[in-house]
Order: structure tokens, then C-alpha cells, then sequence
């Protein structure tokens, strides 16, 4: 176990012997003038506090495997918690840049594959609780959210609807299937590559699905995969302000100014619109149950309940 939880005992380790953040520290170098960025990422700080707070009640302490998605670079004194359909990919490109010693220069000049390849990036569960403890008190710590149902969507698409995704069609797929289709082919059946929305929705409800195995990281909640309210992130960016949260991020940590985050692809990418046509056929009993589901993300990270939903 690792001997910090949440609440004023986190709080103080964090903010280490003189009391101040590193975040704080940075600004009162006079490194930074006061601008409205840092006035955002303050309200996001205090509403994520405020949220925890309130729906927070048991305290508990992390474990080693709890940190498999916070992402070290001890070059920088930088920590990123990872959310797979969050520009994931070139965050993880970036951080390669960061610590390559020299290895990497241009972040898309990383194969997408060997972004995701564990070897490349070291994680803070790798460390010893001494050690861990230090970087949690001491380095920039970020992650990046975005809008839940868009990203759940996002993931859908990603998963089950591009013919090269042949593990997720056969470990998942299959599975949903089985259990959510009244007289399921037996094509279906055996390859389980054209999973539709809906059903889906039927295996994230159902209370089967959590009792036999953890969500898989891509539909995750951002809460479970990051722990938002036991450990202190200096920045939360967004994925809908990504450019200028990612410049900002890489400035406070005094990165080399040639290195980029990259400008995201916008042809395939899930909006807004895309999404509500998704749940247009998703009932609105199930949709209530659905929004329950990632409640705490909506709430942690200041989203509003998407307009699309009938669920008032």
C-alpha cells in the first residue's frame, strides 16, 4: 500500500515541506504572468476539490497497480495519467520526445504502435512507494479529460465498428453478442465484429460485465483510471481546449521549444452531433442509467448533461 489517501493527509504531502504546490512555486518565480489560462486551470483545480469532497466520503489508499496509466518523466519532473481516447497517443509520443535523451525530436515521427509499446515510457507502478511518494509530492502532475459520452462513443467506433480491430471484435465482441442479441447468427457468434451501439450499452450495464473483470481502460471512467480525488493534478486539461492546454503544460514544464504537441486530426474525429445520433436510439431508461454510470466524471470535470439526452 502506499501510505498516502485523500483528504489533508494527501493534501500536505503534496504540497511538500514549504506548503506550496509546484504549480504555485512556478508562479511565484515570476516566470509566468498572471494570465486567464492559469485563472482556468484554477477553477478547474478548485472544482475537482470541490467535487471530491463532497462525493467522497470513505478514504483509501492507492496501490502500486493503481498508478499503471501515470506516466514518469523524471527528466522533467513530470507526471500525465493517460485516458485512452484523449489525443493518448501524442500525449504519449510527446512524453517519448521528453525523455528520449535525444532519441526522438518529432513526436509524429513515432509510429502510433510504438507509442503503446510499455517498454518506451516508464509508469510510477514501476517504482517503489519511497520513490513514488517523492514524484507525487514534488513533479507537475496532468491528465487530460474529455466530454464522457464522446469519448465512450469515440471508443465504440474505434473498437468495434474498423475491420482491423479483430482482438476487441473476438475478446469483446463475441461476448456482447452472446449475452445481448435475441438469436445472434453464427457468424456473429464467432467473430463479434459488428457489435451494434445499443448492445453495447446493454453490456456496460450490465452488473455482470464489472463482476467478472475491470472496464477495459478505453471505457474506463477517467475517475477510476486517474484518481483524481486522491491524487492532486496541478492541470486538467481538456480535450476540446487541447492545443492550448498541451503549450501550456509543455511551457510550465520549460520543454524545448521545438518540441510540438501535434496538431490533432480533425476528418475522423467524434463531435458533439455524431454522438447524439448514436444515442438517439438508446431508450431513455437506459440512457438514465448510462449517465449514472459515468455521473462522476460529468460532475469531476465540470461537463454538462449532454442536451441530447431525454433523461430530464
Amino acid at each position: 500500500l502506499i501510505p498516502f489517501s485523500a483528504s489533508e493527509d494527501m493534501r500536505s504531502t503534496w504540497q511538500g515541506k514549504a506548503g506550496r504546490s509546484p504549480l504555485q512555486a512556478l508562479y511565484e518565480s515570476d516566470q509566468f504572468e498572471q494570465s486567464s489560462l492559469q485563472a482556468v486551470h484554477q477553477q478547474r483545480r478548485e472544482m475537482l476539490s470541490n467535487v471530491c469532497s463532497r462525493y467522497t466520503r470513505k478514504r483509501r489508499l492507492l496501490q502500486p497497480d493503481d498508478l499503471r496509466h501515470v506516466v514518469v518523466d523524471d527528466t522533467h519532473g513530470l507526471l500525465y495519467c493517460y485516458v485512452p481516447k484523449v489525443a493518448c497517443t501524442n500525449w504519449k509520443r510527446v512524453m517519448m520526445v521528453l525523455t528520449g535523451q535525444g532519441k526522438y525530436r518529432d513526436p509524429l515521427g513515432i509510429p502510433a504502435h510504438e507509442a503503446h509499446v510499455p517498454s518506451n515510457l516508464r509508469t510510477l507502478s514501476e517504482y517503489s512507494v519511497p520513490e513514488i511518494n517523492y514524484r507525487l509530492r514534488s513533479y507537475l502532475k496532468f491528465v487530460f479529460v474529455r466530454e464522457p459520452f464522446e469519448r465512450l462513443v469515440s471508443a465504440y467506433r474505434n473498437k468495434f465498428t474498423l475491420s482491423y480491430n479483430t482482438a476487441f471484435h473476438k475478446r469483446y465482441g463475441t461476448k456482447i453478442v452472446r449475452r445481448h442479441r435475441r438469436q445472434p447468427s453464427h457468424r456473429a457468434l464467432e467473430r463479434g465484429d459488428d457489435v451494434r451501439f445499443e448492445e453495447f450499452v446493454y453490456y456496460l450495464l450490465d452488473p455482470r460485465t464489472q463482476q467478472e473483470e475491470p472496464f477495459n481502460e478505453h471505457w474506463e471512467r477517467v475517475h477510476s483510471l486517474c484518481h483524481p480525488c486522491i491524487i492532486h493534478y496541478d492541470v486538467v486539461g481538456k480535450y476540446e481546449t487541447l492545443a492550448e492546454d498541451a503549450d501550456y503544460i509543455l511551457q510550465l514544464v520549460g520543454a524545448d521549444t521545438s518540441v510540438k504537441f501535434p496538431a490533432s486530426s480533425k476528418t475522423t474525429r467524434t463531435t458533439d452531433d455524431m454522438t447524439a445520433q448514436f444515442f438517439q436510439d438508446i431508450s431513455p431508461f437506459y440512457q438514465r442509467r448510462l449517465f449514472n454510470l459515468y455521473k462522476m466524471d460529468y460532475l469531476l470535470f465540470n461537463y454538462s448533461i449532454p442536451s441530447y439526452l431525454r433523461i430530464r
